[in-house]
């Protein structure tokens, strides 16, 4: 065989092994394959309960357990609104807090009611038949508003129909 042959053969032989995995000895291991027992950096993180101390103070109605407080007004260094005495405001803020934690109290009771979509479902006739697309509705629930968004004005308010004069007609 002459040289180039086998310069040649010996140069495809290196560069098909540069390209092969290497096996690593098996007697070395690291912190993250956490040899031994030891906890992983991601088990160790994800293990972890930031609300250890206080497993509520993140469901919904917590803030009426919190300590809360508004804070007092004290004469002289405390900042009150021109017209009014420290008892006015002192009243005026208490009405406001009442009137917030009502709210709050209000909004709480309301947590976890909902509307049973399969029983709306029923109750429209989904379910069986399609005649819920021809009525006027087409199957959603309709509410009263307080106001009048038409735009129009009503010269005759009367709503008992009964009671309305009939316009045009002999």
């Amino acid at each position: 065989m002459n040289y180039a042959t086998v310069f040649a053969l010996a140069l495809a032989l290196a560069s098909a092994s540069a390209f092969a995995p290497m096996n690593a000895p098996a007697g070395q291991t690291t912190a993250l394959q956490a040899a031994g027992g030891k906890k992983t950096i991601f088990q160790t993180i994800s293990e972890m309960d930031l609300f250890a101390p206080k497993s509520t103070q993140n469901d919904y109605g917590a803030r009426g357990k919190k300590k809360l407080t508004t804070g007092k007004i004290k004469a002289g260094s405390s900042y009150i609104p021109d017209g009014l005495t420290v008892k006015q405001y002192e009243a005026l803020r208490n009405k406001e807090d009442k009137k917030k934690d009502a709210n709050y109290a209000r909004n709480v009771a309301k947590a976890g009611k909902f509307l049973d979509y399969t029983d709306f479902y029923i109750k429209r006739g989904t379910d069986t038949t399609d005649t819920w697309i021809n009525s006027v509705t087409r199957g959603h629930d309709m509410a009263k508003t307080k106001y009048d968004w038409s735009g129009k004005t009503n010269d005759n308010p009367e709503t008992d129909q009964s009671k309305a004069t009939k316009r045009g007609r002999k």
